[in-house]
């Protein structure tokens, strides 16, 4: 299996499905590969070499690209005898399904709206509660530079830059203008002075973060928080795994809230493992490990480790931590109500040729390569010679 959990705390999750795994009687040989951009091009050398893996770490519209290309399996047997369709949120669906067939399995339902905070941190500069709108926000990075502190850690891939501005354009102007401008695509909005608003926020956040240098990866911003070095980081709750590896404690060492402007609403991403079509001999440990992971309680206790919601929301929650149970509480009331959105950032909303042009757009304000206030207009245009 081919997969991208090389960090700390992602380690610790993976221990859970070789164990699961080791109970089936499958053997288990992965291939762990840092970045989600290397392991798609590592992954198209592989197959393309004829080295075709049983399965690998997907995410987004990346499911459908190699759905297309007709070499993943079809699980639609197991998930209709396991009642898959009642299990995981229509919204998730869409992504481990192609033209009416399974071709992979949720493992984790990740939120990336989440605002990372150190409590000693914040204690020093005299913060005394998480910043509840934009404004406050800014009010405590300013304390925090005031007192010597690195106020917002963030690594340096466009990915980051793009996570914190998913959750800026949602708590700057809602949910109906975040799907107006990311799902219909619509013009209007992508060049509004609303995206304007939200660009200018995100170029204001920019000034205050650690530089910006590829070589900074998201679990070291984490780690800047985590030591206190730095005050807050926006993060999905992946971080988590990456705080209990450090044995750090919810409400004690770290505060963990929605990003102001952004209570009510989930945006998601999700590791999906999606089954390539492989021989005959194969298919039964494949079988297996789709089986393995979707089992309800394999799902609380990798989820447990690696600090996501479980891809199925019909799961018992008693197992699980407060932070996971608030999470997965969250995630059930924005399934029934509209508010479960898919992450622009991380291939949930469109496919890669306009992520890549979102990305462009949005790294070249938080580097300041371009002005804010120029940066809608250049959005709508880059968007608009791709779809």
């Amino acid at each position: 299996m081919i997969h991208w959990w090389v960090s700390g705390g992602e380690a610790a999750a993976l221990d859970v499905l070789k164990r699961k795994l080791f109970e089936a009687e499958v053997g288990f040989y992965d291939t762990p590969i840092a970045g989600g951009a290397k392991l798609k091009a590592d992954l198209k050398a592989m197959v393309s070499g004829g080295d075709i893996p049983t399965a690998a770490v997907m995410s987004g519209y990346e499911t459908w690209y190699w759905a297309r290309q007709g070499v993943l399996g079809d699980l639609s047997a197991l998930a209709a005898a396991e009642d898959w369709s009642n299990a995981v949120p229509p919204a998730l669906q869409k992504f481990c399904k192609y033209n009416g067939k399974w071709i992979g399995v949720p493992v984790a339902l990740h939120s990336i709206n989440w605002l990372w905070i150190n409590t000693a941190a914040a204690e020093k500069i005299g913060l005394e509660m998480p910043p509840a709108s934009m404004d406050a926000l800014f009010v405590a990075l300013d304390l925090a530079k005031s007192a010597g502190l690195v106020p917002m850690a963030i690594g340096g891939q466009p990915w980051l830059m793009a996570t914190l501005f998913d959750s800026v354009v949602l708590g700057t102007n809602g949910p109906d203008f975040y799907k107006s401008a990311f799902v219909e695509l619509d013009e209007a909005a992508l060049k509004s002075s609303e995206m304007t608003r939200a660009f200018q926020n995100l170029s204001r956040l920019a000034s205050y973060a650690t530089a910006s240098s590829s070589a900074v990866h998201w679990n070291d911003a984490t780690d800047m928080v985590i030591t206190g070095r730095a005050l807050l980081e926006v993060s999905g709750d992946w971080a988590k795994a990456e705080y209990r590896a450090a044995q750090k404690k919810l409400g004690i060492d770290y505060l963990c809230v929605r990003f102001p402007g952004t209570e009510d609403d989930i945006l998601f991403n999700a590791d999906i493992i999606a089954m390539f079509d492989v021989e005959p001999y194969r298919q039964p440990a494949q079988a297996k490990l789709a089986k393995a992971i979707m089992d309800p309680t394999f799902q609380v206790s990798f989820n447990d480790a690696k600090g996501a919601a479980p891809a199925r929301i019909d799961v018992p929650d008693a197992a699980l931590d407060a932070f996971e149970q608030s999470a997965l509480a969250d995630v059930r009331a924005a399934n029934s109500n509209g508010r479960l959105i898919g992450a622009m950032s991380h291939g949930y909303m469109q496919p890669t040729v306009i992520q890549e042009a979102y990305f462009d757009v949005v790294v070249k304000v938080f580097r300041s390569e371009i002005r804010p206030e120029a940066a809608a207009e250049t959005l709508g245009v880059a968007i608009a010679a791709v779809k």
